[in-house]
């Protein structure tokens, strides 16, 4: 019965499933593994609140590519920075100062992304706002 459809019309679950995941029926598409804020589950969320907010410096940022590494102030090694993840109106710059939190990545926790991201004192360079259009 998979794939059918019930009396209402509808595709029953594992036909919707299947059609969610795959373009056609003999491929299968891996869900990406980058957590960004629409895909964090809640105790994720929660996780990353209880955690204090720390400091860095940006020292990479791909609009286009959507991510981006900050270096700590404390010495830590670089965090990743989804651009899901950045408050406020400016495009982040390398060198920027910025605020954020840190948030375990599934499945494991082990590691950690930057979530919560404000840019607290920006460099001497013209920022883009999020909606100016890239300049190759």
């Amino acid at each position: 019965m998979s794939g059918e459809s019930h009396t209402n019309g509808e595709p029953d679950a594992s036909a919707r499933f299947s059609q969610h995941l795959s373009p056609t029926k003999n491929s299968m598409l891996a869900p990406s593994p980058i957590v960004t804020r629409r895909t964090r589950t809640d105790s994720t969320s929660a996780l990353a609140l209880k955690n204090p907010q720390t400091t860095g410096k940006v020292k990479y940022f791909c609009k286009s590519k959507g991510h981006g590494f900050i270096t700590p102030d404390n010495g830590d090694p670089d965090t990743f920075v989804h651009i899901s993840d950045i408050e406020g109106e400016f495009v982040p710059l390398p060198g920027d100062q910025v605020r954020y939190r840190l948030c375990p990545i599934p499945p494991k926790l082990e590691k950690f992304q930057a979530v919560h991201v404000e840019i607290v004192n920006l460099t001497p360079q013209v920022h883009l706002r999020w909606d100016s259009p890239e300049i190759n």
